[in-house]
């Protein structure tokens, strides 16, 4: 089997479901609105210029987890779903899932974004395996921290070179699709990368080197 990874936010998705939770905690007044809000946005920003501080941006975003069970969380995280996913699927990229799908592909969703927020959306999008930042538990609750590697940048990397090795796959054959500038090392490594309604830096790139570039949107 081939591998077929792609990213989730802005990629499979028309929205970034890191962002949209962050606005969802402020909807559902779960966080200090003015402030987290602003905070959200700052980093939102930052993340499309390509200058995002992964660390001052996980602790700020997984901090809310900390502050309930994991049964309200996945509460929230169904309403959540309904409220904001929703609006934003792709039958597109649906589609684009299948035609790999039916090639015997093996679908691998990489995300900068918590395994929280994006595991469900995985599962929604039926794909078979999902690489993502993973938010530190202990004792059955979230503390607040990052586990391991954050999967952002070059340590999207890093951690699909540990994933090659414990699943015994290569990336010979391989795609991958993104949007973003911030997934450039990883665009680098597989044999067919993808833009998928790219951010400026990423299609000026992509032009220069005659990449694909492909549109889920619409």
């Amino acid at each position: 089997m081939n591998l077929a990874i792609f990213d989730l936010d802005n990629t499979l998705i028309g929205g970034d479901s890191d962002y949209l939770w962050g606005q969802f905690l402020v909807e559902k007044a779960l966080v200090d609105p003015v402030f987290y809000e602003q905070e959200n946005q700052r980093f939102y920003d930052e993340y499309k210029a390509g200058t995002l501080d992964i660390y001052d941006f996980l602790k700020f975003s997984l901090a809310p987890l900390s502050q309930h069970s994991l049964e309200t969380l996945s509460k929230l995280h169904q309403e959540f779903m309904q409220n904001k996913i929703n609006d934003i699927w792709l039958p597109k990229a649906e589609a684009l899932l299948e035609k790999h799908r039916q090639s015997n592909d093996y679908l691998l969703i990489i995300t900068a974004t918590n395994h929280f927020v994006t595991a469900p959306i995985a599962k929604k999008l039926g794909v078979d395996g999902i690489i993502a930042t993973l938010p530190e538990q202990k004792n059955n609750q979230y503390t607040g921290n990052v586990a391991g590697i954050p999967c952002f940048q070059d340590g999207k990397v890093e951690r699909l070179s540990i994933w090659l090795q414990e699943n015994k796959y290569s990336l010979e054959n391989s795609h991958f699709y993104s949007d973003s500038i911030n997934d450039l090392p990883l665009l680098l490594k597989v044999t067919y990368p993808v833009a998928v309604d790219p951010d400026e830096k990423l299609a000026q790139y992509a032009a220069e080197h005659h990449w694909p570039v492909l549109s889920l949107r619409g």
